[in-house]
């Protein structure tokens, strides 16, 4: 029995696909600008690790990740660097994908673009305004957070406490042409100089949140299994993701899980583009190796804040080649090794909120007990092979 961490009811729940058999998940994907660093690792190796145990359970995984390339933020970047916006797009989406390849992450069945989706941004802002769960005010349009009595039930905040976050992450709680301080943009009338796409309120380009709505509605349906990112996505990103997307559908819930990764700290400070503190990930893949990198940032819990170390992938790397020798070790015929055991407590401890630190330190323990039992003169080659499979669910390479 899987059982996840939901935030939204704020339990860890037994997890299945809605339909039994394929699972629905979308994880919020970057801002193309100053990727990738190890905050991203993380997030992107959780969903990688998540997607292939619902694969070793006999699942069908939908995956859909996002690339946020347009928006406020490397509207900012691309001015401050004289660069134009879709090109820095693209120079930092390409480079996370090379970094992410390197790090052995399986790609999503969908990346979409959220600038090559502003037909079914436009299809959701038209079904809020015409069923009065939004309004346009001089070109822009917001969702009307005052018809939505559910509002806030994500992030659990206050209502004082939401004006503030708000203001803290990009939007302007004092706009005078808001209703209320706490609506939220879905379509932005065009400034001077930025990129436009037409729509029934003028020219303009789509709000942060409704992106994501569309691109997981367009691609997986109203109602999905699972929808993660970040946890400093809680409020307002996906408490806003909930409010347009259920009301825009009229399928509720939009999602059945909210996973949310824990930050990642760095030098006693959260790692982040803003603060310019950012271990990336194409320098530590330089020094180590990838699956010291991926044993190294799964031996964290991935709902828990923690600080990344300089000195903690090469902390991994004795455990990188002790799995290597393992699955290379001869073999002789005779008794086998029971490895029932090892594919027990394994199961065990994914099943349980995804715990790959217990993991971990099972995959050490395996092939330890494959290269002891191997210098016996005993068969190890059945359990080799369970080693390399469940190696793999960590996304380990060394093991093939």
């Amino acid at each position: 029995m899987v059982k996840l961490y939901d935030t939204l009811s704020g339990e860890q729940r037994e997890f299945r696909p809605l339909d039994g058999r394929t699972v629905k998940m979308y994880v919020c994907g970057v801002t193309p600008y100053d990727t990738t660093h190890i905050g991203h690792a993380m997030t992107y190796l959780t969903f990688d690790v998540l997607n292939r145990y619902c694969q070793f359970l006999g699942w069908r995984v939908r995956y859909v990740q996002n690339v946020t390339d347009i928006d406020d933020d490397i509207l900012k970047r691309a001015n401050r660097d004289s660069e134009d916006w879709d090109l820095l797009g693209d120079r930092h989406t390409k480079q996370l994908v090379e970094d992410l390849s390197a790090l052995n992450c399986l790609w999503p069945q969908a990346y979409p673009r959220a600038s090559e989706e502003t037909d079914k941004i436009i299809e959701i802002t038209s079904a809020l305004v015409a069923d009065g769960y939004a309004y346009e005010s001089q070109g822009n349009v917001y969702f009307r957070v005052a018809n939505d009595e559910d509002y806030g039930a994500l992030g659990k905040y206050e209502w004082d406490e939401m004006i503030e976050l708000s203001r803290e992450r990009g939007a302007d709680p004092d706009d005078p042409r808001k209703e209320g301080p706490l609506d939220f943009i879905l379509w932005q009338g065009q400034q001077p100089g930025e990129p436009a796409w037409e729509s029934p309120w003028g020219p303009g380009r789509p709000g942060w949140h409704v992106e994501c709505s569309a691109m997981a509605m367009r691609y997986l349906g109203p109602k999905i299994d699972i929808h993660g990112g970040g946890s400093d996505l809680i409020y307002p990103h996906h408490e806003c993701e909930i409010a347009q997307s259920q009301h825009a559908s009229g399928e509720e819930p939009f999602s059945q899980f909210w996973m949310h990764i824990g930050m990642v700290r760095y030098q006693g400070e959260k790692m982040s583009k803003s603060l310019g503190n950012l271990v990336l990930a194409r320098n530590v893949l330089r020094i180590h190796t990838p699956d010291a990198i991926r044993l190294y940032l799964h031996s964290n819990h991935y709902r828990e804040e923690w600080d990344y170390r300089d000195t903690g992938p090469a902390e991994y790397e004795g455990l990188a080649s002790l799995l290597k020798e393992a699955a290379q070790r001869t073999s002789r015929d005779g008794h086998e090794l029971d490895t029932s055991n090892h594919e027990t407590r394994f199961r065990a401890a994914l099943d349980d909120d995804l715990n790959t630190p217990e993991a971990v330190n099972l995959l050490r323990d395996f092939a330890t007990d494959i290269i002891t039992t191997a210098a016996e003169g005993r068969n190890v080659r059945p359990a080799q092979a369970r080693l390399r499979m469940i190696a793999g669910v960590l996304g380990v390479q060394g093991v093939r």
